[in-house]
């Protein structure tokens, strides 16, 4: 627990800094931030066959259609697409759309069980990648958007874009 806590404590830390943390990013889903208001984000580990973590390895998987659900007090991941690794051979071969299980602490399983049930939430992968030789899931507690939720947010980074723009012009000139 202790490790977990420093290593994210680590890594927010180069994010502050905007120092590249050493984390190898594997797949990203990038409609979701667009799809979805995001609430609060968890690192999950997850488990894997061996050949699931060669193609990832290989930079093969795709998290776009995937979501989590809380089933019997574990956390699956359904809809991720991990691509058999191409030198797997018979039973080490894997089901590329298997459900797959991820690794949180019992209270933050009890958390995400209370939140989505009670709320209309939902568990969003926002991205798949390896720290320390483990892979890990950065998994969102997220809302879903209307479409004039997203007009407006994507009116807002526009206005946000464009005042940041003219405040460097404005320094540039002035």
């Amino acid at each position: 627990m202790a490790r977990a806590k420093r290593t994210a404590a680590k890594r927010e830390e180069a994010r502050k800094t905007g120092q590249q943390s050493n984390d190898k990013v594997v797949a990203t889903n990038r409609r979701a931030r667009h799809d979805y208001d995001i609430l609060e984000t968890y690192e999950c580990g997850i488990v894997l066959q061996g050949s699931e973590v060669k193609s990832l390895r290989a930079g093969r998987a795709q998290i776009a259609d995937a979501y989590g659900r809380v089933v019997e007090g574990e956390v699956w991941l359904y809809g991720m697409h991990i691509p058999p690794w191409q030198f797997a051979t018979g039973g080490a071969a894997h089901d590329p759309d298997r459900r797959r299980k991820l690794l949180l602490h019992r209270r933050e399983i009890d958390e995400l069980l209370g939140r989505t049930t009670q709320q209309a939430l939902t568990l969003i992968p926002l991205s798949v990648y390896f720290t320390q030789g483990l892979a890990k899931v950065s998994l969102a507690l997220a809302r879903g958007r209307k479409l004039y939720d997203k007009r407006q947010a994507m009116a807002a980074r526009t206005a946000e874009r464009e005042a940041a723009r003219a405040v460097r012009e404005v320094a540039r000139w002035g």
